[in-house]
């Protein structure tokens, strides 16, 4: 299934921490940009033509001060950035806010950073701010959930006409790591987060509408574990990993699923994509030995199982996951130094990977 090449690919000692994450996206003109976040700002590698192999050299978008980063795309194949930033403030405190800014085209500057400010009038309470996750929904309009100083999920939404609304409060308590958001084909947005009991559950009743009260779910995995992939028309199914230690599915109103494997820390990378004539699911998180691990299943058929295979090449954090513009599947890592790692689909039946490239 994979390249030769994957063990020799990069190697990290166990000490080393992972970086705030690396994010595939494909614009217009079909070309597909790597982005990781770093100390030194956003980084960002180009394909040099639509389905590559070549890249073009990295470029740097500057972030100055933020600890969190989320990258989502709309149908436009505009890229938004929403960020969690910490300022020094004149007293010696320490400030928190969340901001935001989009970039139009593949390759060019993104816009200036805009701050979307805080739910918080207490800088205390403003401090355990969590990490927003942002995505676009069919309208195109922009949706950031974060947990709020409290434990609660808070959602801030721009409107059409690109001003945006206030804080929203969707309540709770007890979330202990950033959710998992997705726009769904039926044009509502849905949030999931973990807390110790469980987890909580929101759903638009209907596009652009409002939220209501959250759903309380007996489907507990470790904090920061969790992904999510539309595997229908206005379904999600999510992905986590359990207090057993491995890898589990769920679906609103069925019960969790067992995919065996063997995780470590971090969350999951999810997308369909067609094997041999069949829809199949691809995920993709950091394996306990620190290695990226690929498993491919039927969609939404689960009870069939997961063929699972580690890459052999080290990651930080969660692997990315993208279609490129012949189709094919590019899975990409983050590696010693903040270097991402590509790896795109071969020809061969099931799902091959050609050797992995240093960008």
């Amino acid at each position: 299934m994979l390249g030769q090449d994957a063990r020799a690919a990069s190697k990290i000692a166990p000490e080393a921490k992972a970086l705030r994450g690396i994010w595939l996206t494909r614009g217009k003109d079909g070309r597909i940009t790597a982005y990781v976040a770093g100390n030194d700002g956003l980084s960002r590698w180009t394909e040099s033509r639509p389905g590559g192999p070549e890249w073009e050299a990295a470029e740097v978008i500057p972030a100055p001060d933020l600890t969190h980063l989320s990258v989502t795309q709309n149908a436009e194949g505009y890229v938004h950035f929403a960020g969690r930033r910490e300022r020094t403030a004149a007293d010696g405190g320490v400030t928190v806010d969340i901001v935001y800014a989009i970039q139009y085209q593949t390759g060019r500057p993104a816009s200036a950073w805009q701050s979307l400010g805080t739910p918080h009038k207490e800088a205390v309470v403003g401090r355990r701010l969590g990490a927003p996750v942002a995505v676009v929904s069919e309208s195109g309009e922009v949706h950031i959930a974060v947990r709020n100083g409290g434990g609660g999920m808070m959602m801030r939404r721009e409107r059409p006409d690109g001003k945006w609304r206030g804080w929203e409060d969707l309540r709770g308590k007890h979330i202990k790591a950033e959710p998992v958001v997705v726009a769904l084909a039926s044009g509502c947005v849905v949030v999931l987060a973990a807390t110790d009991e469980g987890s909580l559950h929101w759903q638009q009743a209907e596009p652009g509408g409002g939220w209501g009260a959250f759903q309380r779910l007996e489907f507990t995995v470790k904090p920061g574990s969790l992904g999510v992939l539309e595997t229908a028309p206005g379904r999600a199914t999510y992905y986590g990993t359990d207090p057993q230690g491995g890898v589990v599915a769920y679906r609103v109103g069925g019960g969790p699923m067992p995919l065996g494997g063997a995780p470590g820390d971090g969350g999951y990378a999810a997308i369909r994509t067609m094997l041999d004539g069949s829809d199949c699911t691809v995920l993709a998180h950091r394996g306990a030995s620190g290695t990226a691990v690929v498993g491919v299943g039927g969609t939404e058929s689960e009870a069939n199982g997961l063929w699972w295979s580690d890459t052999g090449v080290s990651c930080l954090g969660i692997p990315a996951l993208v279609h490129d513009a012949q189709g094919r599947v590019v899975m990409a890592v983050v590696g010693e130094g903040g270097v991402p790692w590509v790896a795109r689909q071969t020809d061969d039946p099931g799902l091959a990977f050609d050797r992995w490239r240093g960008l």
